[in-house]
């Protein structure tokens, strides 16, 4: 089984060779990314890719330690995909 920093880097090395499959991308995530991985998203969960630059940093926090464990179930929908 894949971990997910090889899913991200597949993902990431396929967009910067292919200009279609990264427009795809770009336009609808969550397909194009099932597609290439052969991987179910759930629709409970969002999917966001953006192209960074070189004048700005992005920085993804993880979900806020003090929420509760059914907070979280509610928000993952006892789901883990981390990359």
């Amino acid at each position: 089984m894949r971990t997910g920093d090889e899913m991200l880097q597949q993902i990431v090395e396929k967009s910067a060779l292919d200009a279609d499959f990264r427009q795809q991308l770009l336009a609808n995530p969550k397909t194009t990314i099932s597609g290439e991985l052969g991987i179910t998203i759930p629709d409970s969960m969002n999917v966001v890719v953006h192209e960074s630059d070189m004048q700005t940093v992005h920085l993804a926090l993880p979900p806020d330690p003090n929420i509760t464990e059914e907070q979280l179930e509610a928000i993952s929908a006892g789901l883990c995909c981390c990359w």
